[in-house]
């Protein structure tokens, strides 16, 4: 790999840790990019989708002439392995805030759960978590959240392709999810709860697929000298 190459264009498949936000990665990619290639200050880096901090898996990555398909991979389809806790909730609908409104689940069965998760495939209103990257006013939503002001959320249409790979040990359930850009997990996790009337949150998130592209050509260790890619 060259300079050149990185500027004509490449894709970096990053498998990004928990608790990094994907302009952090981003950031480190690039330093190290134009550290030992010596790349103009203007050589163009960029994500295609935006992956929480709570959450880990596939975190796209193009530079050079490549940024300008990073449209085209945003909208593509994704997939997730999801993992949820019923019975509670949190303001965050992840684990970054802690646990509240404790319920009593005992009465939860396996088909009632199956039943709950069939009613979300297809075509749905989904409300963004107010802990999210959303402009409201002009300014982030998680920004007004976290300083205590009251942020009302717009419902928006989203599509949910599939759930399968459910797995239930109450009052944690697992599964696979494929949905169209713009879906929130956590919102997913939350509405579940609420249609069972007894709460849920998101435990573990990670991206396993954008379009074509798997997890599993991804690699974790983009601090050190190997990584891998594709050009597109």
């Amino acid at each position: 790999m060259t300079a050149e190459e990185l500027q004509s264009g490449y894709v970096f498949l990053l498998d990004k840790p928990l608790d990094w936000t994907s302009f952090q990665a981003v950031n480190k990619m690039k330093y190290k990019l134009k550290r030992e290639f010596n790349l103009p200050k203007k050589f163009k880096i960029g994500h295609a989708g935006t992956l929480d901090p709570r959450a880990t898996g596939l975190l796209i990555v193009c530079c050079g002439k490549f940024t300008k398909k990073i449209p085209e991979i945003q909208d593509a389809p994704k997939e997730y392995w999801t993992e949820i806790k019923i019975g509670v909730q949190t303001e965050s609908y992840d684990t970054e805030k802690p646990e509240i409104l404790h319920q009593d689940f005992a009465h939860i069965t396996e088909e009632q759960i199956k039943e709950v998760l069939e009613k979300f495939v297809g075509e749905i209103e989904q409300k963004p978590p107010v802990y999210s990257a959303i402009k409201v006013d002009g300014q982030r939503a998680y920004n007004l959240a976290r300083a205590g002001e009251e942020v009302k959320m717009k419902s928006r249409k989203t599509t949910i392709f599939y759930i399968n790979d459910i797995k239930i040990d109450l009052p944690l359930l697992s599964f696979t999810v494929g949905c169209s850009k713009g879906t929130y997990i956590r919102s997913l996790a939350h509405d579940i709860g609420q249609e069972l009337g007894v709460g849920a949150y998101l435990t573990q998130l990670r991206r396993t697929k954008i379009g074509d592209y798997t997890i599993e050509n991804a690699t974790a260790d983009f601090l050190e000298n190997e990584y891998r890619f594709e050009n597109l």
